[in-house]
């Protein structure tokens, strides 16, 4: 038998509620990123590839900018150290041209060389380092064109058009260059307007011509522009045309690919000393 006190505690204990017991929380879970759709995903990729050709596009720009500024260097500096010596001849090269003479010019030579008194004698342009270079009088090639002296420090005098001194349009070229070493009119693209440029008559008079035009056409279009290079570009003026080869060599014409011309106006006539 259970006292009453016994009882009494017995009872006690059942009315007590129980304690309760919390369940442990669940780890949350990290918020996922909404899938990007085809379209976001597009524009990404075009994103990134416009990044990259961008950069790609610099890089090769800065590549082409060294190549070429280190070939102009080069040939600066090799054709003025290397101007006027001798040379040995390029291996394995062709050309359609006839093979040109790239003897340079004595006082001697030059001095002995004599023409007609109203005939052009020497050409002079101090700008670019040209001081008496012989003038030749020449005509035509078998294909219609202006021949060419085959000393390439020699200029050629068209001698069907205009004479120092004799009104009308003085018609001179030259070459750029041999297969080895450059030519009388290599730099002639490096005339601008004003620059002077001397010829002397056999009888010794002078005649100073003042650069009016400097223009390079491409060689399609030069027959086309001879009929400018033959007058005079202040109408009623005398002047002087020089032509000469510029631009890349073509293999398979065998010639350049555009012709210099520049046109100059009589300015000043001086008689012999």
């Amino acid at each position: 038998m259970k006292t009453k006190e016994e009882e009494k505690t017995l009872k006690s204990k059942m009315e007590s509620k129980p304690e309760k017991v919390e369940k442990p929380k669940k780890a949350e879970k990290p918020e996922e990123k909404p899938e990007k759709t085809p379209k976001e995903k597009n524009f990404d990729l075009g994103a990134s590839r416009h990044i990259f050709g961008k950069v790609l596009l610099g890089l090769l720009i800065l590549l082409l900018t060294v190549f070429f500024g280190k070939t102009a260097l080069w040939e600066y500096y090799y054709y003025n150290e290397m101007e006027g010596s001798e040379r040995t001849p390029a291996e394995n090269v062709e050309s359609n041209e006839v093979e040109l003479d790239e003897t340079p010019v004595t006082e001697e030579t030059r001095a002995e060389h004599v023409v007609p008194g109203n005939h052009p004698r020497y050409l002079s342009i101090e700008k670019l380092g040209i001081k008496n270079a012989r003038v030749i009088g020449m005509g035509l090639t078998l294909t219609g064109e202006l021949d060419t002296p085959n000393n390439i420090f020699d200029v050629g005098w068209y001698s069907s058009s205009g004479k120092p001194g004799g009104g009308g349009t003085m018609l001179i070229d030259g070459h750029n260059g041999g297969p080895n070493i450059v030519g009388v009119f290599k730099y002639l693209n490096e005339l601008y307007a004003d620059d002077l440029i001397v010829v002397e008559r056999g009888d010794g008079y002078v005649f100073t011509y003042k650069v009016v035009e400097n223009k390079e056409v491409p060689l399609d279009e030069s027959d086309n522009y001879m009929h400018v290079a033959m007058t005079s570009p202040i109408p009623g003026e005398e002047s002087l045309t020089l032509i000469s080869c510029i631009g890349e060599w073509s293999q398979t014409r065998g010639t350049y690919l555009s012709r210099q011309f520049v046109r100059a106006v009589l300015v000043e006539t001086k008689e012999p000393e």
